[in-house]
C-alpha cells in the first residue's frame, strides 16, 4: 500500500476493522452503471428472461445457479448479468458470496469493479483492492474517496483526491466535493475547504443539486469553521434551505462562536424542528451560562429523548448545578427515558467534583444493573470518580480488571495515585504502561511529577522531565514546569526553582510566580526570592490577594512592621481580600458549604458546639 494513505498520519489500521458503509448516493452511480434492461440484447432467449425474472425478485441463488449453467461461449456476451448479480450481492450484505462472483466473472469491466469496491467491508482491504483496478473512473475514485471519509480518515480522503488530480484527467463531480467538503470539515482545513468551494462553482454545479446535498455539505463545512457569513450565503442561496439537516447546521455554527441570539432567531423562525434542532439550541444556552433558557427549551420539547435529557444533565454539570443535574437523573428515569452511557459518565464527574461518594456508588449500582460497566469511557470515568472521592483502592482495583486500556485509562491512573501522594504506585503504574507498549503524552509526564513533587523525588523528577523532551519529543508546558517548581521548592532547591523559570522558553506569567511565592514560605532564607515572585505577581495582575497576603507575612516575618502595615493599608484602599477558604458536606441530597470564618449560617453556633463536644473542634 502506498506511504501516502496511511503512514502520512500515521495511523494503524491493521489493529481497526471498521465497516465501510458507502452511502447511498454511490448505490446510485452503480445503479446507472449496472442495471440491465432488455435494451442490452435484440434477441432475449428463455433463459435470458428467466434470469431476469430471478434477478428481480431477488432469487440470488437461483440465478446464480442459472448463470453457471450458461456455455462458456455465451458468458462473455452476458457481462451485464453477471454485474447485476454482483450489485445485488452487495447490497444485501453478501461479501463472501460477492467475492466468489467477482473471481470467477468471465469478464470485468470498469462497473462490476467499482461494485466489488462498494460493498467491502474494511478499510484497508477495499483500499488494497481499489489500487488493483486496472482503469478507475470517477465513480471508483469517489466511491474510495467517501469510504474513507464516512470513517473519519478525513485526511486519507484529501490524500486520494489529490492523487487523483495527479494521477488523472478526471474531474470530480458532485459526489466527490460533498466528501471532500465533508473531509476539510473533519480535518479543520478552512483554506482548502473554500478553494474546493471555488471549484465547485467553477465546475458548474449547483448548490441545489444531488437533492441539496452539496448545499448542506458546505453548511457543515463552514459551520464547524466558525465561518457563519458563508455559511449564511449558502443557507440563503439554496433552494432547499430550510431542510432540518440544514439549519441543525446552522445553529450550532451559530451557537460554536457564543452566536446564541442569532441561532435563536432561526430556530424561532424555521417550519420544522427535530430532536437535533432543540437539542443544539439548548446546548448554546448552556455554554453561554443561560441555564434558565435552556431548562425553558428543555420544558417546552415536545419529546425529549436520552440524548436531550443527557445533554441538559451535562449542561448543569458544566454550569456546576452538580444536584440539580442529579435531579434530572432522577426525573430522566421516571419518565422511562433510559440513560445513555455517557449521561452515567458525566454524572460519575459531577460526583467526583464534589467528592460525593454515596451518589458516585449509586450511580455505579444502577449501571451495573442496566448497562455493562465494561464500557471503557464508563471504566475511565469510574476510575476518575472513585479517585476524586478519596476511594484509591476502588479505583486501582477497576482499572486493574479492565480488559482492555486507552491512554486515557493510564492516565486518569496515574493522575489519581499522584492525586494521593502514592509516588511509588505512580511510577509502578507508569513502568506498566511503558512495558504495554502505550506512548505517553503531555497529561502522563504531569501526573508523574506531580508524583515525585509529593514524595520529594528531585532526581527522579529531573529524569522524567528531560525525557519528556528528549525521549518522547513533547515540549513541557505551564504545568509541567509548575510541578517541577514544586519539586525543588518542596525538597528546600527554592533557589534552583528560580533559576528554572529565568530560563524558561516562553513568557512567564502570574501561575509561575505564583507557583515560586507558594514555595517559599515564610522562611527567612527565602525571603528575597519571596519578595521577588510577589512582586513579579504583583506586576502582572495588581488585585491578586494571596500574593498581598504572602508579602504581609514575609515581612512581618522579616521584622519590616512599617512595610507589613503600608501594605495592609494599600489592600484596603484598592479593595484587596483574600477569598476565604471553602469546605462542604452532602447531607440528604443537599450539599452545605462553610467558609472559613463565616458567621452567617443561623446554626452555625450551634454546629460548632456539637464539634467541639464530639472532640473534632
Amino acid at each position: 500500500m502506498p506511504a501516502f494513505c496511511f503512514k502520512t498520519l500515521k495511523i494503524s489500521l491493521s489493529k481497526i476493522s471498521l465497516k465501510l458503509r458507502f452511502f447511498s448516493p454511490h448505490v446510485r452511480f452503480l445503479k446507472s452503471q449496472s442495471e440491465v434492461s432488455k435494451t442490452h440484447y435484440s434477441k432475449l432467449t428463455l433463459d435470458d428472461s428467466q434470469l431476469l425474472w430471478l434477478l428481480s425478485q431477488q432469487k440470488l441463488q437461483q440465478a446464480r445457479n442459472l448463470l453457471d449453467k450458461f456455455p462458456e461461449r455465451s458468458r462473455h456476451s452476458r457481462i451485464a448479468y453477471w454485474t447485476s448479480l454482483l450489485t445485488k450481492y452487495s447490497r444485501t450484505g453478501f461479501i463472501d458470496e460477492s467475492r466468489v462472483l467477482f473471481d470467477t466473472m468471465p469478464e470485468r469491466n470498469i462497473v462490476s469493479y467499482n461494485v466489488m469496491l462498494s460493498g467491502i467491508g474494511d478499510v484497508q482491504e477495499a483500499y488494497c483492492f481499489f489500487c488493483r483496478i486496472p482503469e478507475r473512473n470517477v465513480v471508483s475514485w469517489t466511491a474510495m474517496i467517501s469510504g474513507f471519509t464516512w470513517n473519519g480518515y478525513y485526511g486519507e480522503a484529501l490524500l486520494l483526491f489529490l492523487e487523483m488530480k495527479r494521477r488523472s484527467n478526471i474531474a470530480p463531480n458532485g459526489e466527490t466535493f460533498i466528501s471532500l467538503a465533508y473531509a476539510c470539515a473533519g480535518m479543520r482545513f478552512h483554506h482548502l475547504g473554500k478553494q474546493l468551494h471555488a471549484q465547485l462553482i467553477i465546475n458548474g454545479l449547483e448548490y441545489e443539486d444531488y437533492d441539496g446535498r452539496i448545499a448542506k455539505s458546505l453548511i457543515h463545512m463552514y459551520s464547524l469553521f466558525g465561518v457563519m457569513d458563508y455559511a449564511h450565503y449558502v443557507f440563503n442561496k439554496n433552494l432547499n434551505s430550510y431542510a432540518v439537516q440544514s439549519c441543525n447546521h446552522m445553529i450550532n455554527g451559530y451557537t460554536r462562536i457564543g452566536q446564541v441570539e442569532k441561532a435563536r432567531e432561526l430556530f424561532d423562525t424555521i417550519p420544522a424542528r427535530d430532536n437535533i434542532t432543540w437539542t443544539s439550541m439548548i446546548v448554546g444556552y448552556f455554554d453561554i451560562g443561560n441555564v434558565s433558557e435552556a431548562c425553558y427549551l428543555f420544558e417546552n420539547m415536545p419529546d425529549k429523548d436520552s440524548v436531550a435529557w443527557t445533554s441538559m444533565i451535562s449542561g448543569l454539570v458544566q454550569n456546576e448545578l452538580f444536584l440539580k443535574a442529579t435531579s434530572f437523573l432522577l426525573g430522566m428515569l421516571a419518565h422511562g427515558v433510559p440513560p445513555l452511557s455517557s449521561t452515567y459518565a458525566i454524572l460519575f464527574g459531577a460526583a467526583g467534583a464534589i467528592a460525593h461518594l454515596d451518589f458516585g456508588r449509586q450511580l455505579h449500582n444502577m449501571l451495573m444493573k442496566t448497562l455493562s460497566d465494561g464500557d471503557l469511557i464508563l471504566s475511565n470515568s469510574l476510575i476518575s470518580m472513585y479517585a476524586k472521592c478519596g476511594e484509591i483502592h476502588d479505583a486501582y482495583s477497576i482499572f486493574t480488571n479492565m480488559i482492555y486500556r486507552d491512554l486515557i485509562s493510564w492516565n486518569t491512573m496515574i493522575m489519581g495515585l499522584a492525586h494521593h501522594a502514592l509516588a511509588n504506585e505512580t511510577l509502578k503504574v507508569y513502568e506498566t504502561m511503558l512495558q504495554s507498549g502505550t506512548r505517553p503524552n503531555s497529561v502522563t509526564f504531569l501526573g508523574i511529577l506531580s508524583a515525585c513533587s509529593h514524595a520529594g523525588l528531585v532526581s527522579q523528577g529531573w529524569k522524567l522531565f528531560n525525557a519528556m523532551r528528549d525521549v518522547y519529543a513533547i515540549q513541557p508546558g505551564l504545568e509541567h514546569y509548575i510541578s517541577m517548581i514544586n519539586l525543588l521548592g518542596r525538597a528546600g532547591k527554592v533557589r534552583e526553582a528560580e533559576e528554572l523559570i529565568l530560563g524558561l522558553p516562553f513568557e512567564t506569567n502570574h501561575a509561575i510566580w505564583g507557583a515560586l511565592l507558594g514555595v517559599c514560605g515564610i522562611a527567612e532564607k527565602n525571603a528575597d526570592i519571596a519578595q521577588h515572585a510577589a512582586r513579579r505577581l504583583l506586576e502582572l495582575d495588581p488585585l491578586n490577594a494571596p500574593a498581598h497576603v504572602a508579602l504581609c507575612n514575609i515581612y512581618a516575618a522579616c521584622g519590616k512592621h512599617i512595610e507589613e502595615q503600608k501594605l495592609r493599608k494599600e489592600m484596603g484602599l484598592k479593595g484587596v481580600r483574600k477569598v476565604p477558604g471553602c469546605s462542604w458536606i452532602v447531607l440528604n441530597g443537599n450539599v452545605y458549604v462553610f467558609l472559613s470564618g463565616d458567621k452567617l449560617n443561623p446554626e452555625a453556633d450551634e454546629m460548632l458546639l456539637f464539634l467541639f463536644e464530639s472532640g473534632d473542634g
